[in-house]
């Protein structure tokens, strides 16, 4: 595990059918490689690519290439913040825009998640808000949202607000400033950043073509973030969107509506979002109901029965629906299942990557990424080999294909994205937040990541997390005792004291969790503080124990 893994061993081309013998060095590749690299080795910090002596990997790429490929070093030194910023530091110092935009990127990924004293993503960062230069603006303001995803500090709020309102800032900048914003205050209802952003829109729609692109849509997506999970709170926002009379409007509205109550399973919800969805509509106004599609399975997701039904629902819209639903339903069946690689679901996307239409196709491919996240899954991996051979002399489903391919073996099979925790009980807002960046800006594909912001693609990092079970004891040092790991069993409402868990192993720590596992101690040695063994969990002593005399 601890040896580097190079993108060839995980694309093992030489495995492809009708292998074409030339081997084009152009930059799409080389940026898939750069994305394969980070997320195969994402917190392990080192690779063969970028942290060698000497490394020239990042002059192999064009302009925004060579900016997510310095990126692509964050994520490689995931939360190892002193050896990060260091590695990283070369590249601040650098006079090509590209390199310093990826250096700022890269600062705001080490720190993803990690809470420092010295606060150095604010000390390196900060200062680049006022840059001349659109793109530092734009990597600092995006760095910023990675660095304190959740954290609700009042001083990014002074600094990042004019940028959302500010005309002169390009509208990638301003539109990047709200979902940044967003992720800082996920799930707090922020009036003061919801102003701002219902303030934007507002004026914006008063000039001609200002709201048209696929940018304004992620004024939409920060304004959701404000309110995820946090269903009727959102009522004074919903009403205030009325005012925008632009197609961006509805965009917003379902947006917002279907992050409120995302988890929550509400059944009136998926009906409503059912019902924008039979609408026929030309395609140029239609975009809001892939929002729609998007909101059923938010709503629903992380509740088995619900998502059961839901699936029920995605399949008519397969069937009977227009092309833009169409283009939603496989990244909302990835919502779903996200690192859960269920053997129907892959079917399903696997014949949908075949599909007439590329936008649905490509949408199908990244969600075989997502769903089988971290896990290594073969078939999956066998599914996207021979994806790579039929879409060989496609550039743009090629590039898709490497991306899931690199999501597949995340963190070597070590991580997960899932952002459901605790027995699947409780939900990780910026986790989720994360992915619905990604969801959106899949939506706009053409736009977004095949075209020059393929940064978004690391939003991704908000939410990976090791899939351990790591045991301590009170002085916080490792210690290694027997546990049962096995599928969970729901005993809600069961007599008694059933079993929690069917099927099991008895291995030592630390173990591997697969999504549906749950653990339990083996030995009465030792008792846990945490009620759920996920994670890290800290053990005690039991005064009580006795070892059994072996015969």
């Amino acid at each position: 595990m601890l040896e580097p893994k190079l993108p060839e061993q995980i694309y093992k081309s030489h495995l492809e059918e009708k292998r074409s013998t030339a081997v084009l060095d152009s930059a799409k590749q080389n940026l898939a490689a750069s994305f394969v690299n980070a997320f195969v080795n994402a917190g392990f910090c080192k690779d063969e690519l970028m942290t060698i002596n000497d490394s020239k990997w990042v002059y192999k790429n064009k302009e925004m290439g060579m900016m997510s490929t310095v990126a692509s070093l964050g994520t490689l030194l995931l939360w190892g913040i002193d050896e990060g910023l260091t590695q990283i530091d070369k590249y601040q110092w650098s006079s090509d825009p590209h390199l310093k935009a990826g250096a700022l990127l890269a600062f705001g990924l080490v720190t993803t998640g990690v809470k420092n004293e010295c606060d150095p993503a604010w000390a390196l960062l900060g200062e680049q808000l006022e840059a001349e230069d659109p793109l530092l603006k734009l990597g600092a303001v995006v760095g910023l949202g990675h660095a304190y995803a959740g954290s609700c500090r009042e001083d990014l709020l002074e600094n990042l607000t004019p940028m959302i309102v500010d005309t002169a800032c390009t509208i990638e900048c301003s539109a990047m400033a709200a979902v940044s914003l967003g992720l800082v205050f996920v799930s707090s209802c922020s009036e003061e950043v919801a102003q701002a952003i219902l303030q934007t829109c507002l004026e914006r729609q008063a000039v001609e073509g200002a709201l048209s692109g696929t940018w304004p849509h992620f004024f939409a997506v920060g304004l959701g973030l404000l309110y995820l999970g946090q269903q009727d709170k959102a009522e004074a926002t919903l009403a205030a969107l009325d005012a925008i009379t632009h197609p961006l409007g509805k965009y917003a509205k379902l947006t917002v509506e279907g992050m409120a109550f995302a988890h929550s399973g509400d059944v009136l919800h998926i009906q409503k979002m059912l019902q924008c969805c039979t609408e026929h509509l030309e395609e140029a106004e239609a975009f809001h109901q892939a929002v729609a599609v998007l909101s059923i399975s938010l709503i629903s997701f992380g509740e088995d029965v619900g998502a059961d039904m839901s699936l029920r629902s995605l399949d008519h819209i397969l069937q009977y629906g227009d092309l833009t639903l169409r283009r939603a339903v496989p990244l909302a069946l990835a919502l779903l299942n996200v690192s859960n690689p269920r053997v129907t679901i892959i079917d399903t996307l696997s014949k949908l990557s075949h599909d007439a239409d590329q936008d649905v196709a490509l949408g199908a491919i990244f969600s075989m990424g997502i769903i089988g996240a971290g896990t290594n899954n073969a078939r999956l991996a066998g599914l996207l080999r021979q994806l790579a051979a039929y879409y060989a002399k496609d550039a743009n489903s090629l590039f898709m294909v490497r991306i899931s391919q690199g999501l597949l073996y995340m963190g070597k099979g070590l991580m997960s994205i899932s952002p459901l925790h605790s027995d699947r009980f409780l939900l990780d807002s910026v986790g989720l937040g994360g992915l619905i960046v990604v969801f959106h800006a899949v939506l706009h594909l053409k736009g977004t990541i095949l075209s020059k912001s393929h940064y978004l693609l690391f939003h991704i990092v908000q939410a990976m997390h090791p899939r351990w079970l790591v045991t301590l004891d009170e002085e916080l040092k490792e210690i290694k005792v027997p546990v049962r790991v096995g599928a969970a069993v729901d005993v809600t409402g069961m007599a008694g004291r059933p079993k929690k868990i069917t099927g099991f192993q008895t291995r030592t720590t630390p173990v591997l969790l697969n999504f549906g596992d749950r653990a339990e101690m083996a030995t009465d040695e030792y008792t846990p503080v945490a009620t759920v063994l996920e994670g890290f969990v800290i053990l005690k002593k039991n005064p009580n124990w006795q070892p059994t005399v072996q015969d």
